[in-house]
């Protein structure tokens, strides 16, 4: 059986002044979990917001226990790693048959 686990969190910079700013901020944090963790990171809501933005992150593995560990590091690390707030976290582990109703 193979599992997936997805994490979001929004992350909140309401200094912020400038989309280019925001993405100075969150750019680099979606390029270091993609180098540091075997995941998948896309940037999903408030692109167009300045003081805030939503990343997903995702990743499959034969198990489960194994994707929530890895999910819990990429949560540390976003949380310790730059200047935003991290709210409205979730992780999830699925079973990929339960996700494709096989």
């Amino acid at each position: 059986m193979s599992y997936i686990g997805v994490y979001t969190c929004t992350l909140e910079m309401p200094w912020v002044s400038s989309l280019k700013e925001k993405r100075s901020l969150v750019k680099p944090v979606a390029e270091r979990l993609k180098a540091r963790f075997p995941v998948s990171v896309a940037r999903l809501e408030g692109l167009n917001s300045h003081g805030w933005e939503t990343l997903g992150v995702t990743t499959i593995h034969a198990e489960a226990q194994w994707v929530e560990e890895i999910l819990r590091k990429v949560s540390d690390f976003v949380a310790g790693e730059g200047d935003y707030r991290v709210t409205n976290e979730r992780l999830e582990v699925l079973s990929l048959e339960d996700v494709l109703g096989d």
